[in-house]
């Protein structure tokens, strides 16, 4: 029996749509109806005598109550032809990004429509999200027919509704099919309230439709999770063969060091085996000592993958933040985690009609085309040749929050072509020669609050003692450098950006740089951070109250804001996020612009950045 169970096909499919179309109840008539329920969970489903069917599925209390599917909720079960694990993913847009995680690693999609309802905005959504995620077959299931009389018309004009909408997606098989899955109308067997419905049912479809998973045609696919050195004369490489097959003698590549050496062994619990094939968990040994670590790949020589840090990608945004431009994430991909950031929102796409549409940002739920640039290389294959190689994930670097999933096209292959031009002058002999360290001084605070007087006193004070020095205004870059920037977040982030990549080729100069920007946002102080060498960036609060920069006003800005003549100013109706750990703070209710200056030079001497006496 377990022989015959091992030995059958393995279909994953997910159900989606819009909320209350029926989704839970189709997979709760499914296990139900095909046997698969046990006695104690029929007993808690039991309603008023008849099965609760979503209740079968919905297994967080916070679903039961609201009577919607939060979580991703996953059920095993198999009938005679085919074993099954179903994915029913929430249908409320406010969780489109539980639908995406389903939809990852799922070969078809049932799509569920409320008859009475039609096409609605959530089902393109949910069909050009499966779309873009790779799924080729999906099963249109137009549930509640009862609703609607079983009328035949009513199906047929969804039925044209939707492939005229599909026509613009990548589906390969599109079976539409009307159903009850309250009363199991062609769940698990014809209707016969239905008779001019011809095709199959829903479960008969579902074990019959042949999925195409040519997973060797791509090569091997091995990323190397663990260097395993069980003993000083063992050295093997640990993973998941994600595409693809080896046999002991194969010639390999590793990439992205592109050395080669032969398989020795295909070492597991069970002993060696002579070949491993697509989601064996194995380990490696070479006939040579590579040097291999955790993070590349293990490739045939034969289509080995290519490796950039330039891409253009598809994403799908799942932040409650917005995205913007020039912010700093982390890209985990299926074997690496690396700094990246999107250098340019080319468009983002109506899911209605597919229109590209300009952004300079993406809200919750809204997907886009980007350009990404990363910290570090890594090895990859485009999205539509393999899935797992293909995609990743944007974590945002302060909460740890998955905000953002995405799709690789392609490598922006100009990135190649550029490589560090050595020069025999550098930063350190620079600085040497000004008897000086190379620093950042980064005043942050609000409008008002006196960085720039403060800047420009430390900045005499440097100059008097014969240091190498340059100030960075705000106001000064905004007449040249950043004049083509407003003051959205998404200017404002990109404003930040250039100076941050402005002050460090400045660093590299040997020079002290002095950088007075309002700069609200932590991320992006800590971007600018990120750029610099360690102890190089000095971030200075120049702390004063709301209140007290507003009573001051010297240009009259608190007044215009207050008044709406000006827009998105930095506390009135922006957010200034206070440094948390900033290296000095100075107090200007408490202090004079002088004593604050003096703190920060003292500071400077303390710490060695200039030297006395030079």
């Amino acid at each position: 029996m377990a022989s015959q169970l091992d030995s059958k096909d393995l279909l994953r499919f997910i159900t989606c749509g819009s909320v209350d179309d029926g989704k839970s109840t189709l997979i709760g008539r499914l296990l139900y109806d095909s046997k698969q329920v046990f006695d104690d969970q029929l007993m808690h489903a039991d309603k008023d005598g008849a099965p609760d069917l979503a209740s079968l599925v919905d297994g967080l209390a916070a679903e039961r109550e609201q009577g919607i599917t939060i979580d991703v909720a996953y059920r095993y079960f198999s009938t005679a032809k085919r074993k099954f694990i179903v994915a029913d993913t929430p249908g409320h847009e406010q969780y489109t990004r539980n639908m995406a995680t389903g939809a990852s690693t799922a070969d078809l999609a049932v799509l569920l429509i409320d008859a009475r309802y039609g096409v609605q905005v959530q089902t393109r959504r949910h069909a050009f999200i499966t779309s873009l995620l790779g799924i080729k077959h999906v099963v249109v299931a137009i549930n509640k027919m009862d609703l609607v009389e079983f009328s035949q018309k009513e199906f047929n004009q969804i039925e044209e509704d939707f492939r005229e909408f599909a026509d613009g997606l990548n589906f390969t098989d599109i079976r539409c099919i009307p159903i009850c899955a309250t009363d199991g109308d062609n769940v698990i067997k014809s209707s016969e309230r239905m008779s001019w419905y011809r095709g199959q049912d829903i479960l008969s479809t579902l074990e019959s439709v042949e999925i195409n998973r040519d997973e060797t045609s791509l090569g091997f696919r091995f990323p190397v999770q663990w260097v395993n050195r069980a003993n000083a004369d063992f050295r093997g490489y640990a993973g998941t063969i994600y595409a693809g097959e080896i046999s002991k003698g194969d010639e390999i590549i590793a990439v992205p060091s592109g050395k080669t050496a032969r398989v020795e062994r295909i070492v597991t619990m069970d002993g060696d085996l002579n070949r491993a094939v697509t989601h064996q968990a194995v380990t490696l040994t070479l006939d040579e000592k590579l040097d291999i670590s955790r993070g590349d790949f293990i490739c045939t020589k034969v289509n080995a993958p290519q490796h950039s840090d330039q891409f253009q990608a598809s994403i799908l945004w799942m932040g409650e933040d917005k995205l913007f431009p020039g912010r700093g994430y982390l890209l985990k991909t299926c074997n690496r985690t690396v700094p990246a950031s999107v250098t340019d929102l080319k468009y983002k796409v109506d899911v209605n009609d597919f229109t590209h549409i300009s952004a300079k940002t993406l809200a919750l739920n809204e997907i886009g085309i980007c350009n990404l640039s990363l910290g570090k290389s890594i090895v990859f294959d485009a999205y539509k040749g393999n899935r797992t190689t293909g995609s990743f994930i944007l974590i945002d670097r302060h909460t740890n929050e998955t905000v953002a999933a995405g799709m690789l096209n392609f490598s922006l292959r100009r990135a190649s072509n550029l490589t560090w031009q050595k020069l025999e002058v550098g930063k350190a002999e620079r600085a040497e020669q000004k008897h000086q360290k190379p620093a950042v001084l980064w005043f942050t605070g609000l409008s008002g609050s006196g960085k720039s007087t403060i800047a420009n006193l430390v900045e005499k004070r440097l100059f008097d003692m014969g240091k190498h020095t340059y100030t960075l205004d705000g106001d000064n870059v905004r007449h040249g450098l950043n004049k083509d920037l407003g003051f959205t977040d998404a200017d404002r982030i990109e404003n930040i950006r250039r100076i941050g990549e402005t002050a460090k080729l400045m660093a590299d100069a040997g020079l002290v740089v002095l950088v007075s920007f309002i700069s609200p946002f932590t991320a992006e102080r800590n971007m600018a951070r990120r750029l610099m060498e360690d102890g190089e960036f000095i971030e200075i609060h120049v702390n004063t109250p709301l209140a007290v920069a507003e009573q001051r006003d010297v240009k009259g800005l608190y007044a215009k804001a207050r008044a709406g003549k000006i827009k998105n100013f930095t506390g009135i109706d922006s957010e200034y996020q206070e440094p948390k750990n900033p290296e000095i703070v100075v107090d200007t209710v408490s202090l004079t612009p002088e004593q604050s200056a003096e703190k920060i030079v003292t500071y400077l001497e303390e710490n060695r950045y200039i030297e006395i006496g030079e």
